[in-house]
């Protein structure tokens, strides 16, 4: 006969906070803190469950640090010991909720992701424009400052419809409130707790777009989503009654300088592709990073004998991203920089 543990006995158990480690560590085993907290890692996990477990444990302070990735970001990043719990919570926490999600929310999800979202749109406006012999529109949003915003009680109140239980909730409102932009509001980029908590809290706008209003052709990654539609008017109405809904229900402002309907005639921005008729091409100003990452790396390979397989990690990935959109000429001028910045002596 099979026990049947709590939520909070899945999260907190040995076994669960030892996997959360070791895909925590992935890509960090040379960080000085990772590496002292692996030394002496049974006793830190065992330590670790039993705060967990007699209620002693308390999140700590988080470190801050700005990021270009693409635009300047603030991420905030816990102690080892605080991440370990955020995974050990993601990965029981996440079967739970994912199963309730709709299928075109594409952010931070099994199977998913920005490519995913991209050519599941492409098929949206092909299906819209019944192959681009007919109008098709796309109204595309943002959030304004979307995790700054993000209101705590109710983020509470979602989570706890499905877990039920005093100790996890405890423990996951321990998680939310270690970190606020104001009272109340708030959650740090730099979690991976907060990856799997916007798209519980954003599920409430895409089942209210999907159910009540009845839109077919909706795709939501993280914040950004859009609608496609034959009807630009139709499209205008709907943005005063998602805007009314996330004020209402949410405590959402939809970014007034990031609304816009386009003609997909004109090319749908969105994700890092410009979708038009027919084809997909790669955004200018990814484009444009490209290549500046890749001669840096070039010149960083000449002058400090980088690795080559990590260059040659660096390049495939470029070239991973290109394949997803038409690019024989990118490609080709690519590799031309390649050529000509690693002959820099």
């Amino acid at each position: 006969m099979s026990i049947s543990h709590t939520i909070f006995e899945q999260i907190i158990s040995i076994e669960n906070l030892y996997n959360a480690w070791n895909q925590f560590k992935k890509g960090k085993r040379h960080k000085t803190d990772v590496q002292e907290f692996e030394f002496y890692l049974e006793d830190n996990l065992f330590k670790l469950h039993w705060m967990l477990n007699n209620g002693y444990y308390r999140h700590g302070a988080y470190q801050r640090f700005n990021i270009h990735d693409p635009k300047p970001r603030i991420i905030h990043k816990a102690i080892v010991k605080d991440r370990i719990v955020h995974h050990a919570i993601f990965y029981i926490l996440y079967p739970l909720f994912d199963k309730s999600f709709i299928f075109d929310s594409y952010s931070c999800r099994v199977g998913k992701g920005t490519h995913k979202a991209v050519e599941r749109l492409n098929l949206f406006t092909k299906n819209v424009s019944r192959n681009y012999q007919q109008h098709c529109f796309v109204l595309k949003c943002d959030i304004s400052k979307f995790f700054n915003s993000i209101d705590h009680n109710i983020l509470i109140t979602l989570i706890a419809d499905k877990v039920n239980e005093p100790k996890a909730m405890m423990l996951i409102r321990k998680i939310i409130s270690s970190y606020k932009t104001q009272k109340g509001k708030g959650l740090p980029l730099g979690n991976l707790t907060s990856q799997l908590f916007a798209n519980i809290y954003m599920n409430k706008l895409d089942q209210f777009i999907k159910c009540n209003l009845g839109e077919k052709y909706y795709i939501r990654y993280s914040d950004d989503f859009v609608i496609a539609h034959h009807d630009r008017y139709y499209l205008e109405q709907l943005i005063q009654r998602i805007d009314v809904f996330l004020k209402n229900h949410l405590k959402l402002l939809l970014h007034p300088r990031k609304i816009e309907i386009r003609k997909i005639s004109m090319g749908i921005d969105f994700l890092g592709y410009v979708i038009l008729p027919h084809h997909k091409l790669l955004r200018t100003k990814s484009k444009r990073r490209m290549y500046k990452k890749i001669v840096a790396k070039c010149k960083d390979h000449n002058e400090n004998k980088m690795n080559q397989s990590s260059l040659n990690q660096s390049i495939q990935s470029y070239y991973g991203m290109l394949k997803h959109c038409n690019s024989r000429k990118l490609k080709y001028r690519l590799s031309k920089s390649i050529n000509d910045s690693l002959k820099i002596e």
